[in-house]
């Protein structure tokens, strides 16, 4: 999995949800057939969805902060995962309710934020085509996630690629309609607490979208590669699992297995997805925090790693910083 789709912002996977839902049907004409497709989402029922509450254990990473005697809850989220994973876990929910505001990349719960996010990356009608070569690329990838071309067509090719990229976790039951930054927010909204963006659709459209189509046909054809060579799958399954265990060291060295900050291009790509972001986010953390508010912060969990991750950016602005341990799982 590339550092692109690993580091993506929050809104593809919120707007991938609708795609994905609408992929399930117009697709099979032209898709392989049913039984080579990856799976649909599985839609929960009620009983279902009150088993999993009931079932719930806590998943991820969480730190608190404190400074000022108030605290600042931060949890590293995945914006994939299996439905299990979707029904946080006592010690999250209860992070969640001890907050006056939830933070969040953006809040995908607002039909506004949404809206901002679908014109962001809309296909611009005067783009040049893609190369006859890489569309045909690209086809064959959406060919093969059983993805018909109109579900994709109104994003912008980068964002067609990434899509496709982040998608292929179906295939091991990890689906964007479960990403954890989603559910947190619709929790944030359905408790009444006020949910903030600390970002803005377009800020973050601009780190994976260009209007310079050799720009564009490079992103595509890097996002390619990756997917021809077959080891997305497997990158996304081990960034999963190890979120889903918590499990910091391995996740720590993220650049050194991941097979896709090897070149000097992937390391800026990533630095500006993830590194150059978290001062920006941890600045308007502080900010609210000395406004009187303990704060509960959800972003992608890559953004809490080393030295320039939120709990070290909030250390040295003077919060007292310690990981909060979940119970260990039988």
């Amino acid at each position: 999995m590339s550092g692109r789709a690993a580091g993506v912002a929050a809104f593809v996977l919120a707007l991938l949800a609708g795609q994905a839902a609408a992929a399930d049907g117009p697709a099979a004409a032209s898709a392989p057939a049913a039984s080579a497709c990856p799976p649909a989402s599985p839609v929960l029922s009620p009983d279902m969805l009150r088993e999993g509450m009931r079932q719930a254990v806590d998943s991820g990473l969480m730190w608190k902060a404190t400074r000022d005697g108030r605290a600042v809850y931060l949890y590293g989220t995945i914006h994939v995962a299996k439905v299990a994973w979707a029904f946080p876990g006592p010690r999250v929910v209860q992070a969640l309710r001890a907050s006056d505001v939830v933070a969040l990349e953006l809040d995908m719960a607002d039909p506004g934020v949404l809206e901002h996010l679908r014109q962001a990356i809309a296909r611009r009608p005067d783009a040049p085509a893609l190369a006859q070569g890489l569309q045909r690329r690209l086809q064959a990838q959406m060919d093969a996630a059983c993805i018909a071309p109109e579900v994709l067509a109104p994003m912008r090719p980068e964002m067609q690629a990434v899509t496709l990229e982040v998608m292929q976790g179906r295939a091991s039951g990890l689906y964007a309609e479960f990403g954890i930054d989603g559910v947190l927010a619709g929790m944030g909204h359905a408790l009444k607490k006020p949910v903030r963006s600390l970002e803005t659709p377009e800020s973050q459209a601009t780190l994976l979208v260009s209007d310079d189509p050799a720009e564009t046909e490079a992103t595509v054809g890097a996002v390619m590669d990756e997917l021809e060579g077959g080891k997305s799958p497997q990158m996304l399954q081990r960034l999963a699992g190890d979120w889903q265990r918590g499990d910091l060291d391995d996740l720590g060295g993220y650049a050194s297995w991941c097979g896709c900050l090897d070149t000097p291009q992937q390391r800026a790509d990533f630095v500006k997805l993830v590194d150059e972001r978290n001062p920006l986010m941890a600045d308007k953390i502080v900010q609210w925090h000395a406004q009187g508010e303990s704060l509960f912060v959800a972003v992608g969990s890559l953004h809490m790693l080393g030295r320039m991750g939120l709990p070290a950016l909030l250390k040295a602005r003077g919060f007292e910083v310690e990981r909060v341990a979940f119970a260990e799982r039988r």
